[in-house]
């Protein structure tokens, strides 16, 4: 059983996923001196040099698998793709320390989050479910995260003392994903919308009409910009982007509704992928701050429908 009084400083913490996310957890936490392990299952492919060449740089452990890096830690915090996170925390469970904590990261519906605490609640873990509520690159550690569970409030102060801007949200497991949940709907919605409007506003030659009308309607949005980070993002994020989308169109069911709205985002932001995938747009392309480039070589890769007979 892991002491709470002890300095949160001197736990040692692991991470599973060493993505985007994963990454800039271990360096923050590192800066703060804390012990950081780390497992991924791509540190066991072909083209893991990069992420081992990072571990070393910042002074993070590398565990065999997810049950060695459960065994050492006394806070496990799990950041993958939302369709690995009740696999990892079953994973995690088979050696996770009594007492230790479970930070589920993952942006994965309510039901999900509950399968994976029955787990770690099995084996005498803690678990708390985390809900990212905006990008995490800007804000690195400190970006704004719920907390949600019968164990969020012992966990929260500690929290704060690593460096993480965290606050509980309930006592019961799922409103802390549900709140995310529902915000996706919108963000993620509102990305995979200007992608679609503004590639087809580029074709019919009408994008500086569009923008200016939409300026109009929303005064307090620079819409240039945010395109172009828009398009950014789903370019870079469009795959993990559209498994979490799964997860929102999940939750929406899950009341009775029909996901019309998440489906059809999660299918655009997979199909952009699958363009990035296919190397469409460059290794430069998905950082321009002109989403016209984007728009442009999008356009490129689809074939416009053939023009209707003349009555």
């Amino acid at each position: 059983m892991i002491n709470l009084q002890e300095d949160p400083l001197r736990w040692h913490v692991g991470l599973v996923g060493f993505g985007e996310v994963g990454r800039i957890l271990a360096e923050d936490l590192r800066q703060r001196m804390v012990q950081v392990s780390v497992y991924d299952l791509k540190l066991d492919g072909d083209h893991c040099g990069a992420l081992r060449d990072h571990a070393r740089t910042h002074g993070v452990k590398l565990a065999g698998s997810h049950a060695d890096l459960a065994a050492v830690s006394d806070l496990i915090v799990s950041a993958v793709t939302a369709s690995q996170a009740v696999a990892v925390a079953e994973s995690c469970a088979r050696s996770v320390k009594a007492g230790a904590f479970f930070l589920d990261f993952n942006s994965a519906s309510p039901g999900a989050k509950i399968k994976a605490a029955a787990m770690i609640e099995a084996v005498g873990g803690r678990y708390v479910e985390g809900a990212v509520m905006t990008s995490i690159p800007p804000y690195r550690i400190r970006v704004p995260l719920l907390l949600g569970g019968p164990h969020a409030a012992a966990l929260e102060p500690a929290l704060k003392v690593l460096g993480f801007d965290a606050r509980v949200v309930s006592e019961k497991l799922g409103v802390a994903s549900a709140t995310k949940m529902c915000r996706s709907v919108m963000i993620k919605g509102m990305e995979a919308m200007v992608v679609e409007s503004l590639t087809a506003a580029r074709a019919y030659g009408v994008e500086d009409q569009v923008l200016a009308s939409l300026a109009e309607t929303f005064p307090g949005i620079d819409w240039e910009k945010q395109a172009a980070y828009f398009f950014q993002r789903v370019i870079q994020h469009g795959r993990r982007r559209a498994e979490e989308l799964r997860e929102v169109a999940e939750t929406v069911r899950d009341i009775g509704l029909t996901p019309w709205s998440s489906t059809g985002t999660a299918l655009r932001q997979d199909w952009v992928a699958d363009l990035a995938d296919g190397g469409l747009f460059g290794d430069k392309a998905a950082k321009r701050s002109d989403w016209r480039v984007a728009a442009d070589r999008i356009l490129s890769a689809v074939k416009p429908a053939a023009p209707k007979d003349s009555p």
